[in-house]
């Protein structure tokens, strides 16, 4: 049994933590790998998760926690594992530790399009693996070093269409949003179309999951809004008062907390469409492709990683998307900024003709499942890969 190092987290409420936990999940029991991660994982991070799951992996949980004093070891010497490394890799491709393994492959997740000449400082990999064809495409054209996709997943035991709960109140229509609130996830693009959205129909709900562990990076948040994204007196952010200033009825906006992963089928299971208008995507948006699993309508923005979500009918597509500009913290080349109007009239589709909100909604279930899009056939794929090095 080959043990292999996914340097990051296992958590319930972020990407790269929904990425390492599902791994561990699926890795636990397995006969070839055992799987070792980048942090301790402890109850409080994999909040949410059903105890029989929990039970089942305790003693990969338990071995991995084990070998947080050997990583601490490594790190201070010679910084070199006896095994293979999956390195995660985010915006700029920065290394913070130096670790190579037997083998090192590096997790690239990036939307920073200001990447540079790459041979040099992926000089220790042997191979680079990604989550979409675009951040697949930037790699090959500034690195000679191989190239892989693996997309993410989705946990079909949990998310998949289901009857709504009856909750809330079924004379009203739900528009999810979800994701931590940043320039490229477009939330301003979503306040100016639900603000123009919710003036011609008076039940419409704006439903958001836009809290993160990371308030402080959503801080002073304005895009192209009036009014920018404060804290309130708690520390939190605050959302409603944001909204109001935005020329948005906050009674018409549900705000939810930070929400544990295995959580969301629940909440998203009510909502009558998501909408997803990102300027850009590394991977394919999770959040969208979750909601396209329970069934819901998704409205996506044609651009970077969510390419490779959109296909046969199984969202409604933003396709006039224009070049990003003026955004100078980081590369910006091959985003889209969606025009507002047609994320309107996307809404105004789905409002008005129940049929296509189920018809959309079943193929976007049916897609993901057709085209293997779990976190099960992931953690296959990326096995796979591992043991052919």
């Amino acid at each position: 049994m080959q043990p292999v190092l996914l340097n990051w987290p296992a958590h319930n409420l972020y990407g790269w933590g929904i990425v390492g936990l599902n791994l561990l999940l699926h890795w636990a029991h397995d006969p070839d790998l055992r799987p070792l991660l980048g942090a301790p994982v402890s109850e409080k991070e994999v909040t949410g998760v059903d105890p029989l799951r929990i039970i089942a992996c305790r003693e990969a949980i338990i071995r991995s926690n084990q070998f947080q004093n050997d990583l601490r070891m490594i790190e201070a010497g010679s910084r070199r594992l006896p095994f293979k490394l999956v390195e995660g890799l985010g915006n700029g491709l920065f290394r913070p530790d130096g670790l190579r393994g037997t083998r090192t492959v590096g997790r690239c997740i990036f939307e920073d399009t200001n990447v540079g000449a790459l041979d040099e400082k992926l000089a220790d990999f042997d191979l680079l693996l990604c989550a979409s064809e675009w951040n697949a495409a930037l790699l090959r054209e500034h690195c000679a070093k191989p190239v892989k996709i693996v997309f993410e997943g989705i946990d079909p035991s949990l998310f998949h269409p289901a009857p709504k709960s009856g909750v809330l109140d079924a004379g009203r229509f739900y528009i999810f949003s979800g994701g931590k609130v940043e320039f490229r996830k477009g939330h301003d693009l979503v306040l100016l179309a639900f603000r123009e959205f919710s003036r011609r129909h008076d039940d419409a709900v704006l439903v958001t999951v836009w809290h993160s562990l990371w308030p402080q990076i959503s801080v002073g948040f304005q895009g192209k809004l009036a009014a920018r994204l404060e804290l309130n007196a708690q520390g939190l952010l605050d959302i409603k008062t944001w909204v109001a200033r935005n020329g948005i009825d906050p009674t018409k906006v549900i705000e939810i907390g930070p929400t544990p992963n295995a959580l969301m089928p629940s909440l998203l299971r009510e909502m009558d469409c998501a909408l997803a208008p990102s300027r850009a995507e590394a991977c394919t948006n999770l959040l969208a492709k979750e909601a396209m699993a329970c069934g819901i309508p998704v409205i996506l923005a044609a651009n970077t990683g969510v390419k490779d979500l959109i296909a046969d009918g199984n969202a409604l597509a933003l396709t006039r998307q224009s070049p990003v500009r003026g955004y100078d913290l980081m590369g910006t080349e091959g985003w889209g900024e969606s025009d507002v109007e047609e994320i309107v009239a996307a809404l105004e589709r789905l409002y008005s003709d129940p049929a296509l909100r189920k018809t959309i909604g079943q193929t976007g279930a049916e897609w993901l499942v057709a085209n293997r899009r779990t976190w099960s056939s992931h953690a296959q794929q990326l096995k796979s890969l591992l043991l052919s090095l």
